[in-house]
């Protein structure tokens, strides 16, 4: 079984977000919540959920995004 990126979601209270996305993305976004649900044991209720922690990981692994994020707060080494 393959490693996906994102472990079990916190249990945080759900906050309402809209947003507009491709049926090719959201029907991406359903098969990896299943997935993701699969893996941990735990089945998402309802894949938005999963937006916020892709983000999140994404924008933590996003190499150029730090780099110019310290380079924005004047902590570049």
């Amino acid at each position: 079984m393959s490693k996906l990126k994102l472990g079990p979601l916190p249990d945080d209270k759900p906050v309402k977000v809209t947003v507009e996305l491709p049926a090719s993305v959201h029907r991406d976004l359903v098969a990896y919540a299943e997935v993701l649900g699969r893996e941990t044991g735990q089945p998402v209720a309802d894949p938005v959920r999963l937006i916020v922690p892709m983000l999140e990981r994404f924008m933590a692994t996003d190499r150029g995004f730090a780099r110019a994020r310290r380079v924005s707060t004047g902590s570049e080494a």
